[in-house]
């Protein structure tokens, strides 16, 4: 047997049931339930006869069973909170740049203020499912927090949140690791890094301690040393708490840390579908001309594949590009040693703040092995569309690409 995942919501599914008078165990529609209310959101308001009515939509109900509730029947401030708090953002938006007077006494709304709040209403329960699945999906223990104080964009329709690379047919992104360290003290003796031909990444502290271009080693799942490794910092995953907002500036979506950052610590890694550079090349014009841009090179040894965050990624698929930014790319290998495919990591440069938002260089300057012909960071292309930059930066190049 195989099962295709339900599109629809509990609540709406609750909604065809209570509509169809049906039970539903599964989804918590009982008989002892098939008639309970609980207010989902509040819709409009109305003063008669000197008392205040809200119209409520209620939880697992259809939108046609709503109906106008006196405001000491109500027991859900903060939903009251919230629907003041919009109405007022609608008023003091004003028309042609003068702001508009909010009256607090309305005996009712106009029809534009409540559908803004509707919408307003519907948005905060969408964004608040999407953290919800960001964070059941993650690997790490840290937070992702959603926030949209800017407009009425909800969720993004066609994105998959994963953890690690998602490989293209044809492609493995898991081979090349047959032994590991056998080591008792990774920094003192011979660990993966000196195999390799390289020194170990991190210092005592577990920060960054080698230049941008060279590439970290970490100890695999063939080393004998446990999960307190010192060098064993980006397999564990990103260890803040981060926030995806949204911009006021025109940059969609963006990611800012909620905790405090020290100079030259691990954040996150870029993940996202692993293609081949000719499949990259015809996605790339595509994405052009939306003005996006997912395609990540991995190019540090050759260009043969690239990785596209597009639909399939992670928290960095929202982190936006900055011609000054906070975070520097390195490349990793971890339990693949195939120079052709490594793992992409993103440092920070500098104390990022809590509330800062996090960003990195698209072109990725210094960040990868400037011998090779091929720097050319994100887009493999040459010749693409230019897609104008609005990081704001003082030394901004202009273009993303």
């Amino acid at each position: 047997a195989w099962y295709v995942p339900c599109l629809a919501s509990l609540e709406t599914l609750q909604e065809l049931c209570r509509k169809e008078n049906l039970t539903c165990k599964s989804i918590g529609i009982t008989n002892r339930s098939l008639k309970s209310y609980e207010v989902e959101y509040l819709c409009d308001y109305k003063v008669e006869e000197g008392k205040a009515y809200y119209l409520v939509k209620w939880k697992g109900w259809p939108e046609s069973s709503n109906t106008w509730e006196p405001r000491k029947h109500l027991n859900c401030p903060l939903l009251i909170q919230n629907f003041l708090r919009d109405k007022n953002e609608y008023l003091s938006r004003g028309r042609e740049g003068k702001a508009m007077k909010v009256r607090n006494h309305v005996k009712t709304l106009k029809p534009a203020i409540a559908d803004y709040i509707v919408k307003k209403a519907k948005q905060r329960i969408a964004l608040q499912r999407w953290k919800e699945e960001l964070n059941r999906k993650k690997n790490h223990k840290a937070m992702i927090l959603v926030e949209n104080t800017v407009d009425l964009e909800g969720p993004p329709i066609d994105f998959y949140y994963i953890n690690e690379y998602k490989p293209a047919p044809g492609i493995n992104v898991l081979n090349g690791i047959t032994t590991g360290c056998e080591c008792a003290d990774c920094p003192a003796e011979k660990c993966c890094p000196k195999e390799a031909g390289f020194i170990l990444a991190y210092n005592k502290r577990k920060k960054l301690k080698i230049q941008p271009g060279l590439p970290i080693y970490e100890c695999n799942s063939y080393c004998r040393c446990g999960p307190d490794c010192p060098n064993r910092i980006v397999q564990k995953g990103t260890p803040y708490s981060l926030c995806i907002f949204r911009t006021n500036n025109g940059r969609g979506w963006g990611v800012k840390t909620l905790q405090r950052i020290k100079t030259n610590s691990f954040v996150m890694e870029y993940v996202g579908e692993v293609i081949t550079s000719e499949e990259a090349e015809k996605r790339g014009q595509l994405y052009d001309n939306q003005g996006n841009t997912y395609l990540f090179d991995l190019d540090y040894d050759s260009d043969e594949f690239t990785v596209d965050a597009a639909r399939y990624g992670n928290v960095s698929h929202f982190v936006n590009h900055s011609c000054d930014p906070n975070l520097q790319v390195f490349n990793v290998f971890i339990d693949n040693l195939d120079l052709r495919l490594p793992r992409i990591a993103l440092f920070s440069t500098r104390t990022i703040k809590a509330g800062e938002e996090l960003t990195f260089d698209y072109q990725m300057k210094g960040s990868i092995d400037l011998t090779s012909d091929s720097a050319e960071g994100l887009s493999p292309s040459k010749k693409r569309i230019r897609t104008v930059c609005k990081c704001g930066a003082v030394c901004c190049r202009g273009y993303l690409n």
